[in-house]
């Protein structure tokens, strides 16, 4: 089993979203970046119920919270979320942590809607893959998104 390489977005977010069946709101819900390591594989495709944090592929298990990134992730700051030119983008500032930490395998990460509790409690929104270990020693880690946004969906 592996983390992988790609970073993609759940089928049930975008089928959730535009049916109803959960009501995100991205631009005033909780959103939150949970690390993980090299258990699990993730996949696009699972059933809703699968993508939430702490189910899964996500369990707390496979995360990579080693001290100085809290267990769950932390909260995405500056959330943007918005429709220009044919493209829907949801952005936010690059998560950091904010004191010394040690971190040993951290290979991706899954960002998600902390608010909802139905029909999936922390339903993900997405994974992101970082191609491969990243490690910090009595230091900052940051996750710095893609220039382009978290996630773009052209329509």
């Amino acid at each position: 089993m592996a983390f992988g390489t790609n970073s993609r977005i759940f089928s049930a977010f975008v089928t959730d979203a535009l049916n109803g069946t959960a009501a995100f709101d991205l631009n005033s819900d909780s959103l939150r970046c949970a690390l993980f390591g090299n258990s699990g594989t993730p996949d696009q495709t699972v059933a809703a119920a699968s993508t939430g944090y702490n189910t899964g592929q996500w369990t707390t298990g496979n995360e990579a919270s080693n001290g100085g990134w809290s267990a769950g992730g932390l909260t995405l700051a500056s959330v943007t979320s918005g429709f220009a030119s044919n493209v829907y983008t949801l952005d936010a500032a690059d998560t950091a942590n904010g004191s010394a930490a040690t971190i040993t395998d951290a290979r991706g990460c899954l960002i998600y809607d902390d608010t909802l509790t139905t029909p999936v409690a922390d339903q993900g929104i997405c994974f992101l893959s970082f191609g491969g270990q990243q490690q910090v020693t009595a230091g900052t880690l940051t996750v710095q998104y893609n220039a382009s946004g978290i996630l773009t969906l052209t329509l």
